[in-house]
């Protein structure tokens, strides 16, 4: 598969995979913005730059960088929270989304997400698919003693937390 096809498959997963959410999902009307789909939680919209994320082993790869062709060739660059609220990528092997706030990739060339942890216990640096799982918290009910709980569909509204002044649908951290 081209880079562009495998940005589309991306690009409709993700949208597929919050439409089911209940979360309202919008495109913009021309190409050149920085973000691929903005995302309606009931907060404020949310602007999503969407990627293909490849798994390695026990890794799920995400780039947090773009490549465009100028008349002097390749420029490639990092997002920041002034062009994009968050990066949503897709894995084609799991058939997984997962929603980054920016304020964790700003700057950043690519992003590791641990399937499992790390086999010598290193907590350190490590960052776990999990936490980032798109719909981790839509799909849970309230977690009264520290279990997960299916609930049926909450509404995205009621379940949005603020990152960097956005609202992000992911899983808090441990």
């Amino acid at each position: 598969m081209t880079p562009d096809q495998k940005g589309g498959i991306a690009e409709l997963a993700i949208a597929w995979k919050a439409t089911k959410l209940g979360i309202g999902v919008s495109r913009p009307m021309t190409e050149g913005s920085r973000y691929d789909l903005i995302f309606d939680t009931g907060g404020p919209l949310m602007r999503v730059q969407c990627k293909w994320a490849k798994r390695v082993g026990e890794t799920i790869n995400v780039s947090c960088r773009t490549s465009r062709l100028t008349a002097s060739g390749y420029v490639r660059s990092t997002y920041s929270a002034a062009e994009i609220d968050a990066i949503a990528a897709y894995c084609l092997e799991l058939d997984e989304c997962w929603l980054i706030p920016i304020s964790h990739v700003a700057g950043r060339k690519a992003l590791r997400l641990r399937l499992a942890p790390a086999r010598n216990n290193q907590r350190s640096g490590v960052t776990l698919a999990e936490t980032y799982r798109l719909g981790a918290i839509a799909q849970l009910g309230e977690r009264r003693h520290g279990m997960a709980e299916v609930g049926g569909s909450s509404p995205p509204g009621s379940i949005a937390r603020e990152l960097s002044g956005r609202a992000a649908l992911v899983v808090p951290g441990p």
